[in-house]
């Protein structure tokens, strides 16, 4: 059936249903017959569907005609149980929606100046804006998973199917490590919330459970590491590529909100010519990743670079060249990103310090608060929204927005040291032709966000005070 084995896809079938019939008990807290098999079948049916969408290709040697391995099968089973997740998930959405809808005398309605609307006209408002969503965004995802699954190059008239070949290949070829690694770092997140959840508040144990807690985070990049292809063999050399994309996102994010939260706080005091001086700090947000590559790439040359001559003619220091330093080029490269979205964090914490109640700043120096604790306990905790929002931002923009920078500052220089996620991408995709294994790095950096924002709003989200709530 679909090519996989009979008896292993229907115990994957019992296994998903049988998690969606428990699973009902997240919908509503008095769960009926009815939500449990609207739960148990969808999963089962979602598991199912994606089995019937891979054809069995992970487990099938005729699909491609190469031998499958273990960490084929592990793939499409991931897939698989992805799928009975998103199966659940709209299952509760629709059960919990439709459960409102009873207990609502005006369900269905929309009251506007006295008039009920049905429900046809919010999506017939909605209509134009869904229309483009599914032809420039949907759309090309869906054509990016179907190449992801091909072997084609760019200007070919023919593709061939190579199943999940492209995404096993930039992973390591020991299926056990390959489920080991994820689920100790997974282990390690619930023992340490666990720890956090059992430990008194503000005692010794509560601080040593919050370090454990970071150290379980940390745990996760490291599993992710391990999981990542060093090279070799037909294994595409992948975990150089994951470490860059590491190092330099994290840089990016932390130095452009540290440094836009520093600049905004400095100019939010009344000073002379206090407009024109905020709109110059807000400027570079409007130029593009790639003039702020040429920009910084001038500064820094290392025979004509502006900077480089200071250095010489002041200090009589010889700057090194960037583009041969693994640390040089990193560190331009963060600097230059986060120059660049200076102004978009310096122009919201702008905003959020006007919302800084000052009753509290005046009752805190009354109280004899240094101007660190005010800034810490009162100014901070009143910027958080802004501060997750920013978060947020700033690791989609340090994910996708580089290339401009990077291809003109280093082009990924040296040896490969500044190539990040989005940069190998087009490279492999554009550059290269090989549409199906960009396409599949693509597919695999799009998750990437997607669980690091889930993540964010899992962990931070619940730390982030709005107004008096």
């Amino acid at each position: 059936m679909f090519g996989f084995p009979v008896e292993q896809l229907a115990l994957g079938a019992i296994i998903a249903a049988v998690v969606g019939w428990f699973f009902a008990g997240r919908v509503t807290e008095t769960p009926t017959k009815r939500h449990h098999l609207i739960t148990a079948v969808t999963a089962a049916g979602m598991l199912l569907a994606v089995a019937a969408a891979l054809k069995g290709c992970t487990f099938n040697p005729d699909f491609t005609g190469a031998d499958r391995t273990g960490v084929d099968r592990i793939l499409g089973w991931g897939l698989m149980a992805s799928g009975a997740a998103i199966g659940l998930v709209v299952a509760k959405a629709l059960l919990g929606r439709k459960d409102q809808q009873e207990e609502s005398q005006f369900a269905g309605d929309i009251r506007a100046r006295g008039f009920n609307l049905g429900e046809w006209v919010p999506w017939a408002l909605l209509a134009p804006t869904l229309a483009i969503l599914v032809v420039f965004l949907y759309l090309p995802a869906i054509q990016t998973f179907t190449l992801s699954t091909q072997l084609i190059r760019m200007g070919a008239r023919r593709s061939i199917p190579v199943c999940l070949d492209n995404f096993s290949e930039i992973l390591i070829g020991d299926p056990l490590k390959l489920l080991l690694y994820p689920f100790l770092a997974v282990l390690a997140i619930y023992a340490a919330r666990l720890w956090v959840r059992r430990a008194e508040p503000g005692s010794i144990n509560a601080k040593a459970a919050a370090v454990a807690s970071g150290v379980a985070m940390l745990l996760v990049f490291l599993a992710l590491y391990g999981i990542f292809s060093p090279g070799g063999g037909d294994s595409v050399k992948y975990r150089p590529v994951y470490l860059n994309t590491l190092v330099i996102s994290t840089g990016i994010v932390f130095l452009g909100m540290a440094g836009g939260l520093a600049l905004a706080y400095l100019s939010f005091r009344s000073i002379r010519g206090g407009t024109l001086y905020r709109t110059m700090l807000i400027w570079p947000y409007a130029i593009s990743p790639a003039i702020a590559g040429i920009l910084f790439a001038m500064l820094l040359d290392p025979t004509a670079g502006i900077i480089g001559r200071m250095a010489e003619t002041w200090f009589g220091i010889d700057i090194p060249n960037f583009r041969e330093s693994v640390v040089l080029g990193q560190a331009s490269i963060i600097i230059a990103s986060s120059w660049k979205i200076l102004g978009y964090n310096i122009l919201f914490y702008l905003a959020g310090l006007q919302t800084v109640p000052m009753d509290q700043i005046e009752a805190a120096v009354l109280d004899g608060a240094s101007s660190w604790q005010r800034f810490r306990y009162i100014v901070l905790t009143a910027l958080s929204p802004i501060t997750f929002f920013l978060l947020v931002t700033n690791l989609t923009y340090a994910f996708f927005n580089v290339y401009g920078t990077i291809d003109y500052m280093t082009k990924g220089a040296p040896a490969g040291a500044t190539s990040v996620s989005i940069y190998e991408i087009i490279r492999v995709g554009v550059d290269n032709g090989d549409l199906g294994r960009g396409a599949a790095q693509s597919v695999m950096l799009f998750l990437a966000v997607i669980a690091i924002t889930v993540w964010q709003f899992r962990t931070s989200g619940n730390r982030v005070s709005y107004g008096g709530s």
